[in-house]
């Protein structure tokens, strides 16, 4: 498994795989002809059905020029590696478009050629079961964040204090931003409002009302172009920062605490990415709010002191109460029903972490199970309902 630096990326919205990646890919393929006389991009699958509605052509222009870059969008085009395909070609001096390469956005802003795993950064985490995971830190008495200690050296804490830091700010920026977000549905936000009415309310209801504010802060920072972390994805960045963030403000845990709960989630996240997968094109929304669930649940449980087997609990909960989730973005926004999930996975993954803590971690379906069957219910999911807005909300939302 790769870096928890590949898992949480500090970029800029709304889309891992549709913004981040692509812009990633130009970037290189920039600096392979830095004299070229113009481009040609062909965005494929995915990429061309929803790519408008998440900035994907903005992305790419920013970086090889609009004036001399041509885009060809090809959503019936579907390469069988994936289905956020693109290829890029150099205009030589000749007038001849020369190089092609083709690459794939896999999710999270990652990048690879067919046929091949991620090739940008070696592989760090020698284990990628969580059952082996947790028999490695119960042989050594150690908490799952050790394991991240061991794998990526203490270096890896000072990255993650960037990005804790990174997901406050989307949080506190999120919660004072007012107004309507781009693209034609012309939605308002909802998190300043939320955060005023959740202090009026009483106690028992406060800490649920301020979970919703704090993911709709975040998510709507993402639709708007703000700066998020991938938690896996830009599309699901708010379900870790609620969770976290509102355990921090209410029951005083250190920042050195919440760093080791952001460990935890790595590690349940990189196991999603590695073993199964973190792409609403490849497998639906389970994939990345679900996968965010279990990654919160998690940290969650961690956090309130919870063992080796129920944060592991936690997660597979998490993640299985999100099998079968559809990707149905309206108009190909990551908007409706994409924020409104973030707030509710956020607060199920409360309700994990409660679960599991209740129990003594003992049950029968395994995360590491889960995540198979997450990656083979994507897989049998139609591709209409992965993030192609030809189906499901998208496509209801159209008739009227």
């Amino acid at each position: 498994m790769k870096s928890l630096k590949e898992l949480y990326r500090i970029g800029i919205g709304p889309s891992s795989s549709h913004t981040i990646g692509p812009r990633s890919a130009a970037e290189a393929y920039l600096k392979r002809h830095p004299e070229a006389l113009g481009f040609r991009v062909t965005l494929y699958g995915s990429l061309a059905a929803t790519g408008k509605g998440h900035l994907t052509d903005y992305a790419i222009l920013q970086v090889l020029g609009e004036n001399r870059t041509e885009l060809l969008w090809h959503a019936n085009i579907v390469l069988p590696f994936h289905p956020n395909g693109m290829k890029f070609e150099a205009k030589a001096h000749s007038g001849d478009f020369v190089d092609p390469w083709t690459v794939y956005s896999v999710g999270g802003g990652a990048l690879v050629e067919e046929g091949q795993q991620q090739t940008d950064t070696p592989d760090v985490y020698e284990l990628d079961h969580l059952s082996d995971i947790q028999q490695w830190c119960h042989e050594r008495g150690v908490s799952y964040w050790g394991y991240v200690t061991q794998c990526e050296g203490s270096e890896i804490w000072d990255y993650l204090e960037k990005v804790w830091h990174t997901m406050c700010e989307a949080v506190e920026r999120g919660l004072e931003h007012e107004g309507v977000l781009p693209g034609a549905l012309k939605l308002h936000r909802k998190a300043p409002d939320y955060y005023i009415r959740a202090l009026g309310y009483p106690s028992n209801l406060q800490s649920r009302a301020l979970v919703f504010a704090y993911a709709l802060a975040v998510s709507e920072e993402n639709a708007s172009g703000g700066t998020i972390v991938t938690a896996p994805t830009c599309g699901a960045s708010g379900v870790v920062p609620a969770v976290l963030y509102h355990l921090y403000k209410t029951r005083n845990f250190s920042e050195k605490r919440i760093l080791h709960a952001l460990g935890t989630a790595g590690i349940i996240g990189n196991i999603a990415k590695s073993r199964g997968s973190i792409s609403g094109a490849e497998a639906g929304c389970q994939a990345e709010v679900g996968v965010a669930c279990a990654m919160a649940a998690a940290a969650a449980n961690y956090l309130f002191g919870g063992s080796l087997a129920t944060i592991e609990y936690a997660a597979e909960m998490g993640l299985e109460h999100h099998l079968g989730m559809t990707c149905d973005p309206v108009c190909g926004l990551v908007q409706i029903p994409c924020i409104e999930r973030n707030a509710h996975a956020a607060a199920r993954a409360l309700d994990a972490n409660v679960y599991a803590n209740l129990s003594d971690g003992t049950h029968r379906i395994q995360y590491d199970k889960t995540v198979e069957v997450m990656k083979q219910t994507g897989h049998d999911l139609p591709s209409l309902y992965r993030e192609t807005s030809e189906g499901g909300l998208a496509k209801e939302f159209h008739k009227e």
